[in-house]
């Protein structure tokens, strides 16, 4: 499951295994085992990757299937804003 994810979760950021190693600092060979599920991160790579894509352990681990994304440094019009915009395309599903 955390392979799965974290691809989804690198091509939903437009970004290549490079450009993804760069950011957490490891190789683009450390990058592709991870996704073709030959190892693990390390729990202290494990928050960093949760940071980078704003999102919990538990859903990178497939405990949970919901996102989530953190909006407590918005204005309060801006979260009205980023809520109204998850209704409009919870509705359009």
């Amino acid at each position: 499951m955390f392979n799965e994810r974290i691809k989804e979760l690198r091509l939903s950021l437009g970004i290549n295994q490079v450009e993804f190693g760069k950011k957490l600092n490891v190789s683009k060979q450390c990058i592709s085992n991870w996704e073709n599920d030959n190892i693990q991160p390390s729990i202290d790579m494990l928050i960093r990757i949760c940071n980078t894509f704003s999102v919990s352990a538990d859903y990178l681990l497939g405990i949970e299937y919901s996102e989530t994304v953190d909006i407590s440094n918005l204005t309060g019009e801006e979260k009205k804003i980023i809520l109204s915009l998850i209704s409009y395309f919870d509705k359009n599903k």
